[in-house]
């Protein structure tokens, strides 16, 4: 593990595994590089697999002042410098897709190619998750707003047979005015009008059964990236890259490879 240093002086943790061509894993909101460690190996075979503990989680500090989507970006850069990569290929699911929109928009010269999972463009043009599932997540019972959060994660096929625990939950060491801060800075996300500015060849993956995050901010993404294709893993919740990682990863793997994967919106 390696230490980076953001332009405000918070220290930024960063992990690295695996050889070839520098490759960008972001995870979701109130997570650490650990949303990854189910899947990482299969993109380690090919690649440097490059993580960050976002500020606020894992082994980087902590601060109690606002975050945003686009600091996040920031922070993605610091971390390639500390890193020596001057370019890489970016993997951006759920928040982490959101700080991977500002990240090829504002700094093409270090993306090469832009995979988006299950994420959104936020602002008004986003489709927001309905009345039903926001109110399961916000249950004043821990224990059923985390079942909650869990069905929308993963089928009930999957967590019969995988019990747990789960790496999509959130870092469960995260102090509670950082949980505050990621989820305000989910929310004030709106990249919107930087959208046609992205160069990168861009791939769109989304799970057709995804109620966190529904599909339709796929098919905004894939109409507002120019070029943009789309995938979309059938019967898929938000964590499609775990659940249905048998094919959204060699899809991925191909895509990063120069292969066409998708579909023109």
């Amino acid at each position: 593990m390696g230490h980076a240093t953001a332009a405000d002086g918070v220290r930024l943790a960063w992990q690295s595994a695996g050889s070839g061509a520098p490759l960008v894993l972001l995870a979701g909101q109130s997570n650490s590089h650990a949303w990854w460690d189910g899947v990482r190996a299969g993109f380690a075979a090919r690649h440097r697999t490059l993580t960050l503990d976002w500020r606020g989680t894992g082994a980087s500090d902590k601060p109690d002042e606002p975050f945003t989507t686009r600091e996040f970006a920031e922070d993605v850069v610091a971390v390639l410098d500390a890193a020596g990569v001057a370019r890489a290929d970016v993997y951006g699911t759920s928040m982490g897709g959101r700080v991977a929109q500002w990240l090829a928009a504002r700094h093409p010269d270090r993306v090469g190619r832009l995979v988006l999972g299950c994420t959104s463009p936020g602002g008004r043009h986003a489709v927001e998750r309905d009345a039903a599932v926001r109110r399961s997540l916000a249950d004043s019972d821990p224990d059923r707003a985390r079942a909650a959060l869990v069905g929308l994660m993963y089928s009930p096929a999957w967590t019969a047979r995988h019990p747990g625990p789960y790496r999509t939950l959130g870092d469960p060491e995260m102090p509670a005015h950082a949980r505050r801060r990621h989820l305000a800075a989910s929310n004030r996300h709106d990249a919107w009008a930087a959208l046609p500015e992205i160069t990168a060849p861009t791939l769109v993956v989304h799970g057709t059964e995804d109620r966190f995050n529904p599909v339709a901010n796929a098919h905004l993404l894939a109409a507002r990236i120019p070029g943009a294709r789309l995938l979309l893993i059938e019967g898929a919740r938000h964590a499609y890259f775990e659940e249905h990682h048998a094919v959204a990863g060699p899809a991925v793997l191909r895509f990063l490879a120069g292969e066409a994967v998708g579909d023109r919106p």
